[in-house]
């Protein structure tokens, strides 16, 4: 069995061609690259143009970029998906080169990413608090990401329980957006059949049953959410009920809403990501510090938490292949072995650093680590001695 991590250390771009031209294929691929904040890039790439005009900032980082984007698309398999961390510094020239290299029809989203719950404090203007997830699929139509999670799930929201021991919640049958209507949604407004003393609903009348339309609280023509097929396929997860509203009681029809399928069986249930994301959810740049701390010690100054990158890795399947070519420190790998310890998942992570020196004087330099991919290869042996899972280590 192939291990859970391969780390890979070389120039990311030789190192992406190389996989292509070996037909490796990737469904996952994480990066967080450099943000462009005055520092000089660690990549070796022509930054003149073609009238040898050295390139403005943002140029240079697009110029650098774009070959690494075009050669990452070519190694996602179909079903694919890419997430890219990034600031305010290049993010909409991001967003503008992703549009051309993967198609704005592919675009999926911009997450906001509370990882500096306080934000930053030193130099003048806001208190910056977050950063940005770009999204996107190789194919938007094909793309298998799920964009809901597990961990998002109250089980306090599901208080009712079966007589099989089962928890749920009700929910209105009636689709409570008055923008869906008889006028708008006409195949959805019909009669159904319930009777509020044993529960029971059907698409067809029975003895002792009532017939219900879906109405509004204030008595106006309303619509189901499901239609008439679906009630008869599921009548089982339908209860009718007797409540007081506005105009006095009445009979409706709710859904029995349940937390775990039968016997709790199959995959937990999810609910549907946010497009904003705070650090409470998945972790801050402290939390990231102290995690990479516990295995290696304070020897990377900004690391993403682990937590960020095990609620990507849970939009995707469980045996997913995931690439992260800028593996910084080897969150991307270590996110990796967590969640496959967690769930049981299958899940095989390549993590591509290059020898960029560490700073003089820095953490790193003082405890031995002369560069960056020395960082990850550290980082990413202690996962596999504490967590298991193996590592592969090449170049």
């Amino acid at each position: 069995m192939r291990p859970w991590n391969t780390f890979i250390e070389g120039d990311n771009l030789e190192v992406l061609r190389r996989l292509a031209a070996e037909g490796a294929t990737f469904d996952l691929i994480y990066i967080d690259p450099p943000y462009n904040t005055g520092s000089a890039f660690a990549y070796h790439d022509d930054l003149r143009g073609a009238d040898g005009r050295r390139k403005g900032r943002h140029e240079a980082w697009v110029a650098m970029m774009r070959p690494r984007l075009e050669a990452a698309r070519a190694v996602m398999a179909p079903g694919s998906a890419l997430y890219v961390s990034i600031d305010d510094n290049e993010v909409a020239y991001l967003r503008l080169l992703l549009d051309e290299v993967y198609g704005e029809a592919n675009f999926l989203a911009q997450v906001v990413v509370n990882l500096n719950a306080k934000g930053r404090q030193l130099g003048k203007g806001f208190a910056t608090s977050h950063e940005y997830l770009l999204v996107y699929a190789l194919d938007a139509r094909t793309c298998v990401l799920d964009a809901s999670s597990p961990d998002l799930v109250d089980e306090a929201d599901f208080r009712l329980v079966a007589e099989d021991g089962r928890r749920y919640r009700r929910l209105p049958l009636r689709n409570t957006n008055k923008k869906f209507n008889p006028v708008t949604a006409p195949t959805l407004h019909y009669a159904l059949w319930g009777d509020p003393e044993s529960g029971r609903v059907s698409a067809t009348p029975f003895e002792g049953a009532v017939e219900i339309k879906p109405v509004f609280g204030d008595g106006a023509p309303a619509v189901w959410r499901w239609s008439a097929p679906l009630v008869t396929e599921r009548a089982e997860d339908l209860v009718c009920r007797r409540v007081t509203g506005k105009l006095g009681e009445r009979v409706d029809i709710y859904q029995r809403d349940w937390l775990a399928v039968a016997g709790g069986e199959g995959l937990p249930r999810r609910k549907k990501l946010r497009t904003i994301w705070t650090a409470a959810e998945v972790g801050s740049t402290d939390t990231a510090v102290a995690e990479l701390k516990a295995l290696v010690g304070h020897v990377f100054e900004s690391p993403k938490p682990t937590g960020l990158l095990r609620r990507i890795l849970q939009t995707m399947p469980v045996d997913a292949r995931v690439l992260d070519f800028f593996a910084g420190s080897g969150t991307t790998g270590h996110a990796v072995a967590l969640q496959n310890a967690a769930d049981g998942g299958r899940r095989r992570c390549v993590s591509v650093n290059h020898a960029e020196p560490t700073r003089v004087g820095s953490n790193a330099e003082r405890a031995g680590l002369a560069t960056v991919a020395e960082i990850t290869r550290a980082r990413l042996r202690a996962v596999a001695e504490t967590l298991g899972g193996g590592l592969e280590e090449g170049d």
